[in-house]
C-alpha cells in the first residue's frame, strides 16, 4: 500500500504546482533500512545541508531505537516540500521558517502539520571572512566587487538563502556583484581555500553550520533586513500521520535541541571518513538523558 500511495503521490507532485518545482526530481537517496523494526515505515526527507544531515540522522536513530524502519531521502528545498506535503514523505526536520522557506511554506502549509521549532537561533546572510576589514555591510561590497571577483559565492539554486542574495543584491545596488550556484560542499571548499590563501570572498551563510567553528567569519550587516532576523528550524509532517502512526508522531513533535548540541554532531561529521548515521547513532547514545526527553510519553 505504501508503494502504491507513493506512486500515486510522485504523479501528484509532478503535476500539481507547474512552475514551482525548480528542475528538481523526487529522486532522493534513501539510507539504509533499519534492522528489525515493527513500529512501521518511516521515511524523513531532508536537504544536503550539514545541519540537516546531522538532525536528520539523529531523528532517525532515535526513530530506529524506538522501533521503526526508517529511511531517508535527500531532496532539493522544492522537492523536499512537496514530498511530504503530498506523502512521498512523512516528515522533516528541516524547515528554516519564517524566511528561509517561506515560499514553499505559504503554497503548501494547507497540506502539512507543523510540529513547531526543533531548534531555535538560527540566521542567514552574506559572509566573509573577518580578515576582510574594508567591508562590514552588505552595500560595501559594491565598491569592493574586484576584489570579490565580482560574485558571490552560493549553493544549490533552489535554497531560499539564494533567492533572498538576489534579494540583496537588487536591494543594496550590487551592479557589479552576481550569486554563483553550486551546493553547500562546494561553497564551503572555495571558503576554505581563500581562507588557506588569505583572500577575500563572500558566500551565502546560515547559523548554526560548521564553519563557524572551524573559521573567522562575521556576517555582513543588513540593515534593509533582507535575510529576515532570526529564524527556527521546524518540524514538518505529512497529514494524517499522527492517527497513522502516532508514536513516531510525537517523536517527531517532541524532538528539539540546541545549535551546540547540533554542532556536536555536524563537527563529528566531518571527520574524514566518518559516517553521519553512525555518527548519530553514536551521539543518541551518548545523550540518553536528552533523548528521553524526545521518547517520553510515545510508546503508542
Amino acid at each position: 500500500m505504501q508503494q502504491e500511495r507513493n506512486t500515486t503521490l510522485r504523479k501528484a507532485v509532478v503535476t500539481a504546482l507547474g512552475g514551482m518545482v525548480l528542475g528538481a526530481g523526487l529522486t532522493g537517496m534513501p539510507a539504509m533500512a533499519s534492522e528489525g523494526g515493527d513500529k512501521g515505515d518511516i521515511t524523513l526527507a531532508y536537504v544536503e545541508w550539514s545541519s540537516e544531515v546531522a538532525s536528520t540522522n539523529v531523528v532517525r536513530a532515535v526513530l530506529e531505537q524506538q522501533g521503526y524502519n526508517v529511511d531517508i531521502s535527500s531532496l532539493s528545498a522544492a522537492a523536499m516540500w512537496q514530498a511530504v506535503a503530498y506523502g512521498d514523505a512523512d516528515a522533516m526536520v528541516s524547515a528554516w521558517l519564517p524566511t528561509t522557506h517561506a515560499d514553499y511554506y505559504s503554497k503548501l502549509k494547507d497540506r502539512l502539520d507543523n510540529l513547531g521549532a526543533n531548534l531555535e537561533g538560527t540566521k542567514l546572510g552574506l559572509v566573509v571572512p573577518e580578515y576582510v576589514d574594508d567591508v562590514s555591510m552588505i552595500s560595501d561590497l559594491e565598491e569592493h566587487a574586484d576584489e570579490f571577483n565580482d560574485k558571490i559565492t552560493g549553493i544549490d539554486p533552489g535554497a531560499g538563502i539564494m533567492s533572498k542574495t538576489e534579494d540583496a543584491i537588487d536591494t543594496y545596488g550590487l551592479s557589479n556583484m552576481s550569486l554563483t550556484s553550486g551546493s553547500g560542499a562546494t561553497m564551503t571548499a572555495a571558503l576554505d581555500s581563500a581562507i588557506k590563501n588569505e583572500e577575500p570572498i563572500v558566500v551565502t551563510g546560515w547559523t548554526p553550520h560548521w564553519m563557524f567553528s572551524r573559521y573567522d567569519l562575521k556576517y555582513l550587516n543588513d540593515p534593509e533586513g533582507v535575510f529576515g532576523g532570526a529564524e527556527e528550524i521546524d518540524t514538518i509532517a505529512r497529514q494524517g500521520l499522527e492517527k497513522e502512526m502516532p508514536g513516531a508522531y510525537c517523536i517527531l513533535d517532541n524532538f528539539h535541541w540546541t545549535p551546540d548540541q547540533m554542532g556536536e554532531v555536524m563537527l563529528m561529521n566531518r571527520e574524514d571518513g566518518s559516517d553521519p548515521y553512525e555518527n548519530a547513532r553514536q551521539w543518541v547514545s551518548n545523550h540518553e538523558d536528552v533523548v528521553s526527553q524526545w521518547t517520553e510519553g510515545c510508546n503508542s
